[in-house]
């Protein structure tokens, strides 16, 4: 915003001076130091001007402080105002643009009752509503944000919650599916170390018989070698045959472990290909804000009705008769009214006659009856 300091006088500027400004001349639309003030005030074509105080004019908004009364087209003071159009018009506007526009009035018409008028607080009530309106949506979608926050944290808490869910359940078919393998791993191993042991025992016995039947051939006499011979040959056959039951059976098979995961665990991988998913469900907003007047523009200019919209009616001439000739008292009021009867007749002051039924003047006389209904008819 500009400065009230700043503003220096209108007038003063012209003489090539600089005097700062202390009011604003709202119809001469310029600024005024104290001294020009002061001739200002006392100027016959000036001392009715209004004014204001430069700190007074700088608190209107920018627009208002903008809006000048003088046609910015043609630079001529504003004199009618076009309903139509909705915007104030000099003579030289409606010979530019407004030449068939019907609804002109004075500007001076438009705006004398203006500040007084019933579209102020009208007005006023409006920005009032629609504020409060706006401030009413504002709550309603800061309390969603909140809402949709709660909701963010609590989807977050319901997917991490599935997710220690099936961690849980998975720790413990692993558990389950390791505890089974080492059990047949050590089935498996403990067979086969029992069945290596015994046969290093064999073999430790088959290679003591060896050693012997080595030493019995270099040192036994030949009864000694045969004899130990048919034994050595009974025990070769026992160790043989053991070793021939053990490659024909099922101990030395080779058993190998396999591990095979079930087809639904890999499903899980192939077919559950999201935790879950996030949905937007709209609801109606329920709550309405109170909505301006429309053309509230528009009410502030007072509606005059054009001579084709005035329509008289006959029963209501006939019913103001009624009331008139039924009651004698209004004949003593009828005396004071002034009645344009013709042109003859207009502007002369006439009066009843003692009997209450003519009018009479200087020109003429005339009934009651036609003289009530000439007025009637013509206003």
């Amino acid at each position: 915003m500009e400065s009230p300091s700043k503003n220096v006088c209108t007038l003063c500027t012209d003489d090539g001076l600089s005097n700062y400004a202390v009011t604003w001349c709202t119809e001469c639309e310029g600024f005024l130091c104290t001294d020009c003030e002061k001739h200002h005030k006392r100027s016959k074509a000036s001392k009715e001007h209004s004014t204001m105080s430069t700190v007074d004019y700088h608190k209107l908004p920018k627009s208002i402080r903008e809006t000048s009364n003088r046609c910015k087209d043609h630079d001529k003071k504003y004199e009618l105002y076009c309903s139509s159009h909705a915007c104030p018009c000099c003579v030289q506007c409606i010979a530019d643009t407004h030449q068939k526009c019907q609804d002109m009035k004075p500007l001076a018409d438009i705006l004398k009752d203006v500040k007084s008028s019933a579209a102020i607080p009208l007005l006023k009530n409006d920005l009032k509503d629609l504020r409060e309106s706006f401030e009413e949506v504002i709550k309603h979608i800061e309390d969603r944000i909140k809402i949709i926050n709660s909701q963010k944290e609590k989807g977050i808490e319901e997917i991490r919650s599935m997710r220690k869910l099936l961690e849980d359940h998975f720790d413990k078919l692993e558990r389950q599916i390791i505890g089974d393998l080492n059990a047949k791993h050590s089935k498996l191993k403990s067979n086969l170390e029992e069945l290596v042991k015994e046969m290093e025992n064999r073999a430790k016995l088959v290679g003591q018989l060896e050693d012997e039947f080595s030493t019995m051939t270099k040192y036994a006499t030949e009864l000694q070698i045969y004899v130990g011979m048919q034994e050595l040959e009974k025990t070769a056959s026992k160790e043989a045959k053991f070793l021939g039951d053990l490659e024909s059976g099922n101990d030395l098979h080779d058993n190998n472990m396999e591990v095979k995961i079930l087809s639904e665990v890999y499903s899980v991988l192939q077919d559950v290909y999201s935790f879950g998913k996030i949905s937007i469900k709209s609801t109606p907003y329920s709550v309405h804000g109170k909505i301006g007047r429309k053309d509230q523009a528009q009410r502030i200019v007072p509606t005059v009705p054009k001579p084709e919209q005035v329509k008289p009616s006959l029963m209501e001439n006939f019913e103001f008769l009624k009331v008139i000739t039924n009651n004698p008292d209004i004949f003593s009021q009828i005396r004071q009214m002034r009645f344009f009867l013709d042109k003859k007749t207009a502007h002369k002051e006439v009066s009843v006659l003692e009997d209450g039924t003519t009018f009479s003047n200087s020109i003429q006389e005339v009934l009651l009856d036609q003289c009530i209904t000439s007025y009637i008819t013509k206003y």
